[in-house]
């Protein structure tokens, strides 16, 4: 399998980490080529996953959920019931907070006369809640491991690089417990966000 990374892209944190966790690391090429992705991605978005028989898989959640598939191990998306939606509705507000993020990025790469201090101050109040909702519920992740976890924690990583000035830890205690937790698992530690060089 090849994909298409960008090494500062969480997104792409998210589908290194599912592939440490669920042991087919070594079944992926890493490629950053312009031209290969569009041709094959029309969104020219990464990650980008071809598949060893040539098929395109957009977009971190299905990534991630088709290499959860081709393992025989514990399942990372709970095949059903209450568990797949909990994981899911986790990973929803995990990317959700780092899409947020993302948009504040986004608007301070603009030039200074395009920028929006209103639409910078609605992003981080849905980080915020965000956030506050994963705090009342820190202390039911427990240590297992679902993309729920992962997702949560990649948006942590990331805001601890992009954002260490919002101090997301202050008033979150539960969270800020767990995501130490989590942090040391291998899947974590193999794929902390640098800055781009």
């Amino acid at each position: 399998m090849r994909l298409h990374y960008s090494p500062e892209s969480q997104y792409v944190r998210k589908v290194m980490a599912t592939a440490i966790e669920t042991g087919l690391l070594d079944r992926i090429e890493l490629i950053h080529d312009k031209a290969d992705l569009e041709k094959h991605n029309p969104l020219l978005k990464r990650p980008t996953l071809i598949t060893d028989d040539g098929q395109c898989i957009l977009d971190s959640p299905v990534i991630c959920e088709y290499l959860d598939s081709l393992h025989d191990g514990p399942k990372l998306f709970p095949p059903s019931g209450a568990e797949r939606w909990q994981a899911l509705r986790r990973q929803a507000l995990g990317d959700g907070c780092l899409d947020a993020g993302v948009a504040r990025v986004v608007d301070g790469r603009r030039p200074e006369s395009e920028r929006s201090p209103a639409w910078v101050a609605r992003q981080t109040t849905v980080m915020g809640r965000g956030l506050d909702a994963l705090e009342d519920e820190a202390d039911a992740l427990g240590d297992g491991v679902t993309i729920g976890h992962v997702a949560i924690a990649c948006a942590l990583g990331w805001f601890d690089l992009r954002f260490a000035d919002d101090n997301w830890r202050k008033n979150r205690p539960a969270l800020a417990d767990w995501f130490e937790a989590f942090s040391e698992r291998p899947s974590m530690v193999a794929t902390v966000p640098k800055e781009p060089s």
